[in-house]
């Protein structure tokens, strides 16, 4: 049985219905924050609720008792997926606090079941998102895992690196198997609002301008969700040893990239919008905002190595498959 994190947010509900397609049993967290419409949270919940094989509980992650509490009502729980976070670059400056509590004490918190379900004998896997922001000030192109990751330029960066120090000395000390995951700029269908591709689409049906940062002189590694989903299964199952290829130090403990493996300049991205939906937006050409990075690109040859990860969704058919969901829900 897995017990997954962050179960009515975009990344976790693609990945509960993909393991409920596999026939596994999964317990689902998440305490439905009010940092982007609830309503759609709801609405994914409501596709997952009722199907066999999934059991809701909202709980906030950093709630030490409550989710130890599930650990005992579910004895079952073998492996965990921990994706709640609060997200976002841009909000970290707005509210750092919550940053803090959901990214630093709900890693903590996690941390200490994977404890317990070690020490208990049960645990088989602890994998968990970080963030290709963790990359922040770097200029070397691809990102590797193997770069250091020493300037984070935003709080949000900070503490997904944080949670991947903090995770690596619990592996160390307690040979906690673990894998984190950094994802590149996730996008499809039920996705978050606040991405500048869902709040581009948006506008554009609105007829309402879009503010193009760094004027337009970005470039984002976009990665379509169902090859994130497929990254994030393929890591669950090459549960990392001591001796095994990328480990850090000599915890059983590693990280790898989950991309698209092609950077896309943000004008390119905004005319395939624009294609999709047959309407010219109105850009509005705006300097850099605190903790952006003007590029993002992702090196994923140990994906490939070790659990065979190979996305196959470019934006040319990414875009129109997202721009065809979002007519139907708005």
């Amino acid at each position: 049985m897995i017990l997954l994190t962050g179960a009515a947010g975009f990344i976790g509900f693609h990945t509960i219905q993909a393991l409920l397609a596999q026939g596994e049993a999964v317990i689902g967290v998440d305490c439905l924050n009010t940092y982007y419409d609830p309503a759609l949270k709801q609405a994914r919940l409501a596709q997952l609720q009722g199907r066999n094989g999934f059991t809701f509980y909202q709980i906030d992650i950093s709630d030490e008792a409550s989710m130890r509490e599930l650990l005992i009502r579910h004895p079952e729980i073998d492996r965990i997926i921990h994706l709640a976070a609060q997200a976002g670059v841009r909000y970290s400056i707005e509210n750092p606090m919550a940053y803090t509590v959901s990214n630093l004490d709900g890693q903590m918190v996690m941390l200490e079941l994977a404890r317990s379900l070690q020490e208990a004998g049960k645990l088989k896997h602890f994998v968990y998102a970080s963030s290709s922001s963790v990359y922040g000030g770097n200029t070397k192109m691809p990102f590797s895992v193997t770069d250091p990751v020493e300037q984070p330029v935003s709080l949000y960066a900070a503490t997904k690196r944080s949670g991947e120090l903090l995770t690596q000395s619990y592996a160390h000390l307690y040979r906690i198997p673990a894998t984190g995951l950094r994802f590149f700029t996730v996008y499809g269908p039920w996705g978050r609002p606040d991405m500048a591709y869902y709040s581009f689409t948006k506008a554009v049906f609105e007829g309402q301008p879009i503010k193009v940062f760094n004027h337009g002189d970005m470039r984002r590694d976009f990665t379509w969700i169902d090859d994130i989903v497929d990254g994030i299964l393929g890591a669950l199952k090459d549960i990392p040893t001591e001796n095994a290829p990328y480990v850090i130090g000599r915890a059983p403990h590693r990280l790898f990239n989950l991309g698209n493996n092609r950077s896309e300049n943000l004008l390119d991205f905004i005319g395939e919008i624009e294609k999709s939906t047959g309407k010219t937006a109105e850009k509005v050409f705006c300097d850099m905002m605190p903790g952006d990075v003007k590029e993002t690109y992702a090196d994923i040859d140990a994906s490939k190595e070790v659990f065979g990860y190979e996305p196959k969704t470019p934006i040319s058919e990414g875009i129109p498959k997202f721009v065809r969901w979002y007519k139907e829900w708005a």
